[in-house]
C-alpha cells in the first residue's frame, strides 16, 4: 500500500488483495459484521439469519469452454451464499455494457444466466444496466448480489476450522483458471480444457444434511486453493497441512501449467469447494460428496493442526515439507 496506484495485483484475491481490504476499506467501513471477512456477510434478523453477498465479473473472453461471463457471475454469487451453508434465494444482476455489444451475444450471455439460476433454484428480482462508451468496458462487465437463507443449527465461518480437522476438495484443481488463460491466449492442446463452473449450493445441502461438524466452507475462485486455505489458517489461527500425492489435477491442467510456469494451486477454480471437516465425519461428508455430479472425484487432501498457526505446508511426494504461501501477484488478471 506504498503505491498511490491501484495495480492490476489487487483484484487477484491475493496479498495485495487483502491489505486493500484490511488497510484501506476496511479503516473507512469497518464494523462487527464486515470484520469478519467471509464470503458472505450473516445479516441477524428476528426469525433467523440471512446471508448477503456481492460479486463483480469481468472475465476475458466472456465465452469460453464450459461456461461464459453469465453463467459464471450467477454461480459465483450462489456458491459464496453456499459456503455460509445458506440455501440461496434471490439475487440482483447489473450489467456495464459497451458500446457496440453484440444483441446476439448479450441475448447468449442471459440464456445462460436463465438457465444457471434455475439450476440453483434462485430468482433474480432485481437489478440495472449501464452503457458505457467504446473502449471503456471491455464488452461487458457483470455484478451480482445474492441474499439467503441460514438454517438455524448451521455456524459456518473461515474463523471456525480446528486443529484434527480434515480438509477436503470436491474435485481437480485449476481448470477454470488454465482454461481462460488457454483461451486468451488462443493455446490448443490435444484434449479441451473446460472451466468447471458449476452452483455448489445442492451439494453443500447434502454435505449438511449428514453432518453438523462442517466447520468451514470456501470456494478457491482467485489465488486458488493456495490462497483461499492461508486466508483459512490465518482466520482460524490453525495450521493447514496438504500431502502432494493427494492433490486432484487432471493431466492437461497439469501439463498446461509446466509449460507455462503455473501452480496449479494457484489458479482459480468456479465450480470447487474447501470443506474443513471434523475427522470424525470427514468419511461421511466425502461419501455423499461423491454422490454428487459435483463432488464425484472429491478428496481428503490433508489436514488442519495446531502447529505453526496461519500457514500451510504441502507435504512433498518425496517426502519433503514446503511452505505454500497466499499469491503475492496477479498471475492471471480478468479470469473472474
Amino acid at each position: 500500500m506504498h503505491n498511490d496506484k491501484i495495480l492490476l495485483d489487487h483484484g487477484s484475491g491475493g496479498r495485495a488483495s487483502q491489505q486493500l481490504v484490511s488497510e484501506l476499506i476496511l479503516s473507512y467501513f469497518e464494523n462487527p459484521i464486515l470484520a469478519e471477512l467471509d464470503d458472505s456477510a450473516i445479516l441477524d434478523f428476528e426469525g433467523g439469519n440471512l446471508a448477503f453477498s456481492t460479486d463483480s465479473y469481468t472475465v476475458d473472453p466472456i465465452f469460453f469452454p464450459g461456461g461464459d461471463i453469465g453463467e459464471l457471475a450467477i454461480n459465483g454469487t450462489v456458491n459464496d451464499l453456499a459456503m455460509r451453508g445458506a440455501v440461496p434465494k434471490y439475487l440482483s444482476v447489473g450489467f456495464i455494457m459497451e458500446e457496440g455489444l453484440s444483441l446476439s451475444d448479450f441475448r447468449k450471455i442471459l440464456a445462460s444466466m436463465k438457465q444457471a439460476a434455475d439450476y440453483a433454484g434462485v430468482q433474480i428480482v432485481t437489478g440495472d444496466t449501464k452503457v458505457v462508451p467504446r473502449n471503456a468496458a471491455d464488452k461487458i462487465f457483470i455484478n451480482t448480489s445474492g441474499i439467503g437463507i441460514i438454517a438455524e443449527k448451521v455456524s459456518i465461518s473461515g474463523k471456525k476450522t480446528r486443529p484434527g480437522d480434515k480438509v477436503i476438495i470436491s474435485g481437480t484443481i485449476g481448470d477454470h483458471g488454465i482454461t481462460v488463460l488457454t483461451q486468451r491466449e488462443s493455446m490448443q492442446f490435444d484434449t479441451e480444457l473446460r472451466s468447471d463452473t458449476a452452483a455448489l449450493n445442492h451439494l453443500v445441502a447434502e454435505m449438511i444434511a449428514v453432518s453438523e461438524q462442517i466447520h468451514t466452507l470456501r470456494d478457491p475462485t482467485r489465488g486458488g486453493v493456495a490462497t483461499t486455505l492461508n486466508e483459512i489458517a490465518r482466520q482460524s489461527q490453525v495450521g493447514i497441512m496438504l500431502h502432494e500425492n493427494n492433490l486432484p489435477i487432471r493431466d492437461d491442467v497439469n501439463a498446461a501449467c509446466e509449460m507455462l510456469g503455473l501452480d496449479p494451486l494457484y489458479l482459480a477454480n468456479e465450480g470447487k469447494l474447501l470443506a474443513c471437516v471434523a475427522a470424525s465425519d470427514a468419511e461421511k461428508v466425502l461419501a455423499v460428496m461423491r454422490r454428487n455430479e459435483h463432488g464425484r472425484e472429491a478428496v481428503i487432501i490433508g489436514e488442519v493442526t495446531g502447529e505453526r498457526p496461519g500457514k500451510v505446508f504441502l507435504k512433498t511426494g518425496i517426502g519433503g515439507t514446503r511452505i505454500i504461501d497466499m499469491l503475492a501477484g496477479e498471475p492471471l488478471p480478468r479470469i473472474c
